[in-house]
C-alpha cells in the first residue's frame, strides 16, 4: 500500500494517534510516582553549593542534556557530563560541592553505574532517574525519580520513546520546582537569556538604544522652521529637539507637526519652529525599558521620542526602526 492512498494516509494517522496516546498516559503514570524521593532530590539540588552535573548514555543521554539545560536556565546552575568520557578523564569536571543526577532507564547501563564508586568516594550525592526503582543505580541514590512506564510507544517495545518523553517531562517538573522553590523571576530568566527575545524586553534600555551626542536632532527655540526641517532631514529620525535657553527640552517638531503645519499655513517661510512645534512632547529617560518605550509609541501613535536626563535636558533620541532592530519588537 503506497503512502499516498486515502487508507495509507489513515494509517499513518491512526499510528501517530496511538503513539501520542501512549505518551499521554507514560506522563500522567508519573504524578501519581510523585513521592519522598521527589522531594529529596528537590532539597538536595537546593541545598547544593556547586552545580547539578547531569549525565546519561544513549537516548538518556540526549534527554540529560536537556535537562541540564532546563535546569541552568531557570535558576539552578548544571551541565552535561557524558559517563563515557567522565570515566577517562572528564570526572575532573565533578567536584565535592556539587549533586549528579544520573538517568538511565535499565537502572543498569555500565557506563552510569561504572561511575557509583568515585561518586561514593567524593562523597557528592547522587539522584537517579530511573524505569526500575529496584535497580543498582536507584539502589545506590540518595534520591530516586521513577520515571518508569509500562510500555514504550514503539510497536516493537523496544526504541525508546515512551520512556524518553516520561524522563524529560519529569525533569521538567523538576526544574519548575525548584524554580518556584527559589522565587525565581521573569527578570531571573531574563539575565539568562539576554539574547532572546523576553531577555531584550526586560534588559534592554532606552540609552542602550537611543541616538546622542552628533546624531542628536535639535534646534533653538526660536529658530526658523525651515532650520527644524533641514535638521529632521540631516538626522533622518523624523522629527528634532527643540531646546530652550537654558538646556531643557521645550517641545520636538516632527514629519506629523509638517503635515499639520502645511494643512494650516500656505507660507512657511516667515514661521518659527515655535509657533507650530508641539508642547511638551512625549519623552523618556534613558534608564526606561525599550519594552516601556514600545508602548509608548503604539499608545500615541508616534515613531520617535526624545531622550532626556533628571534635568530635563535632551540627551538621545529613539527611533522606532531602532526597536526594530534591536529585537525588542
Amino acid at each position: 500500500m503506497t503512502s499516498d492512498t486515502p487508507e495509507a494516509r489513515s494509517a499513518l494517522r491512526d499510528s501517530a494517534s496511538r503513539t501520542l496516546r501512549l505518551e499521554q498516559q507514560a506522563i500522567a503514570a508519573l504524578v501519581e510516582r510523585l513521592d519522598a524521593g521527589f522531594d529529596r532530590a528537590c532539597e538536595l539540588i537546593l541545598a547544593c553549593q556547586g552545580r547539578v552535573v547531569v549525565t546519561g548514555m544513549g537516548k538518556s543521554g540526549h534527554v540529560a542534556g536537556k535537562i541540564a539545560a532546563t535546569l541552568a536556565s531557570t535558576g539552578t546552575p548544571a551541565f552535561f557530563v557524558h559517563p563515557g568520557e567522565a570515566s577517562h578523564g572528564d570526572l575532573g569536571m565533578i567536584t565535592p560541592g556539587d549533586v549528579v543526577l544520573a538517568l538511565s532507564n535499565s537502572g543498569e547501563t555500565a557506563e552510569v553505574t561504572a561511575l557509583l564508586p568515585l561518586l561514593k568516594r567524593m562523597k557528592v550525592p547522587l539522584i537517579s532517574m530511573t524505569g526500575r526503582p529496584a535497580s543498582t543505580l536507584a539502589r545506590h541514590a540518595e534520591a530516586h525519580l521513577d520515571a518508569g512506564v509500562e510500555r514504550e510507544a514503539c510497536p516493537l517495545d523496544l526504541a525508546p520513546t515512551a520512556s524518553t518523553t516520561a524522563a524529560l517531562a519529569l525533569g521538567d517538573a523538576l526544574a519548575v520546582a525548584l524554580l518556584e522553590s527559589r522565587g525565581f523571576t521573569a527578570e531571573d530568566f531574563a539575565l539568562s537569556h539576554p539574547g532572546g527575545s523576553l531577555g531584550k524586553r526586560l534588559l534592554l534600555r532606552v540609552g542602550d538604544l537611543m541616538h546622542s551626542g552628533e546624531r542628536l536632532p535639535r534646534v533653538a527655540l526660536g529658530s526658523p522652521l525651515r532650520d527644524a526641517l533641514l535638521e529632521i532631514t540631516r538626522q533622518g529620525l523624523g522629527f528634532t529637539c527643540v531646546v530652550a535657553p537654558d538646556g531643557t527640552l521645550a517641545g520636538v517638531y516632527t514629519d506629523g507637526d509638517l503635515r499639520r503645519t502645511l494643512d494650516q499655513h500656505s507660507d512657511l517661510s516667515g514661521l518659527s519652529v515655535d509657533a507650530v512645534m508641539t508642547r511638551p512632547g512625549k519623552r523618556v529617560s534613558p534608564e526606561t525599558l525599550a519594552a516601556e518605550a514600545v508602548r509608548l509609541m503604539e499608545d500615541h501613535r508616534i515613531s520617535a521620542l526624545a531622550v532626556v536626563d533628571e534635568a530635563g535636558r535632551p540627551v538621545g533620541a529613539l527611533h522606532m526602526h531602532d526597536l526594530l532592530a534591536s529585537g525588542v519588537i
